[in-house]
């Protein structure tokens, strides 16, 4: 069976009008305007959707996600991943990476061990492209709502028996370069191509440009947890925005970072396609204000923010994609084009899976998002598979 999708498409550069996307099973068959749409896609046995004055996107794709709906990666089994990845696939998200805590070397391996199981099977829902260990090689300067107790210098003989167990698992490792060990590590992960990223840092302009050298190439919430921009210390903050190397995470809620500096963030990183949403998500995300968790410290939410016990230090967030994407085209003040690039192809590109999914193309998997004019999410496609949403 066929399935017609009539919207706005946009692609990676540009946005075609009355526009038409066609998915034969699992695969983009067509993507273009609807006058040019061969006769042969209006034959057969054909699902239509159709978004007067809306959009189709490529599917979000989340790098740096703690949890949502009840349930934290750290806690992972079946039911756990199941969860989250259900949730966040009636976001808009349709790849994601399990994103670890700062936590003991052996609570990691289980998280390890429980996504390689998820991932050895079919996923039903957003597929797990890996894990993202955000630590525990942080600094204790900058630890955020992560235990400081459980932070430790970088290692990289720990890495080396994790691939080795679970090759190609890993994909995105954070830490604090300016510790010891850190270049080693860097080094290491730029050979085995998983991405090596600045986050939870007390780093000097020189010392991050040190890393970069070595192979760092990307920074975690950019402008949080970081050393901050001075005229005369440019610190982390200002390495990142002024590296063309570095790619930038930007947690686009407006509470983590003031829309004016996504906006300046957005001027120096969108024209390099190095910009990447992301939500930082945690457990309470989709759910009510209250009590919760983020790895194994307490945390509050009140009026959907999230705080450590002490009323000040941000949690995580209760963003999704959608929101985030809504946020930088309406807030942030960047094009559709630019804020599909952030949420989806930029991403994919730093994964080094721009070849299967991120942007809409012939040939690629269907993980499509019909939005409605108002960007508002109306129907999600994994893999061609159409899922229920509920956009919020």
């Amino acid at each position: 069976m066929l399935t017609k999708i009539y919207g706005n498409v946009v692609t990676k550069d540009s946005v075609i009008e009355d526009g038409v996307v066609v998915i034969e099973n699992d695969t983009i068959v067509y993507a273009g305007t609807h006058a040019a749409l061969p006769h042969r896609w209006n034959e057969g046995d054909i699902e239509t959707f159709t978004s007067e004055n809306g959009y189709i996107v490529p599917g979000f794709i989340d790098i740096h996600v703690h949890g949502g709906g009840g349930e934290d990666f750290m806690n992972s089994d079946e039911n756990v991943l199941n969860t989250i990845t259900s949730y966040h696939a009636s976001q808009g998200t349709t790849t994601m990476l399990a994103t670890t805590m700062t936590a003991p070397k052996d609570w990691i391996e289980k998280v390890l061990s429980e996504v390689n199981k998820y991932r050895a099977k079919e996923m039903p829902y957003a597929q797990l492209a890996g894990v993202h260990l955000e630590g525990p090689f942080i600094s204790s300067k900058w630890p955020g709502a992560q235990n400081p107790e459980h932070i430790s210098l970088p290692n990289v003989d720990w890495l080396i028996s994790w691939e080795q167990q679970y090759p190609e698992l890993v994909r995105q490792v954070t830490l604090a370069p300016e510790q010891q060990g850190a270049h080693e590590v860097i080094a290491w992960l730029k050979e085995k191509g998983i991405i090596a990223a600045l986050g939870h840092t007390d780093a000097t302009y020189e010392e991050v440009e040190a890393a970069v050298e070595a192979g760092l190439h990307h920074a975690v919430h950019t402008f949080n947890a970081m050393t901050p921009l001075h005229h005369r210390k440019p610190g982390v903050a200002g390495a990142v925005l002024s590296d063309e190397r570095i790619s930038a995470e930007i947690i686009a809620d407006g509470i983590h970072v003031h829309p004016a500096a996504v906006s300046l963030l957005a001027q120096l990183k969108s024209r390099l396609q190095k910009l990447v949403l992301i939500t930082d998500a945690i457990s309470a995300t989709g759910l009510e204000d209250g009590n919760y968790t983020l790895g194994d410290l307490p945390v509050i939410v009140k009026d959907g923010v999230a705080r450590l016990e002490d009323g000040v230090t941000l949690a995580g967030s209760t963003l999704t994609m959608i929101r985030g994407f809504r946020f930088l085209v309406q807030e942030a003040g960047l094009s559709i084009v630019e804020a599909s690039q952030a949420a989806s192809h930029n991403p994919a590109e730093l994964l080094g899976i721009l070849d299967a999914t991120g942007t809409i193309d012939q040939g690629k998997q269907a993980d499509l998002l019909l939005l409605d004019a108002s960007l508002e999410l109306k129907q999600v496609w994994i893999k061609g598979r159409a899922l229920s949403t509920d956009s919020r």
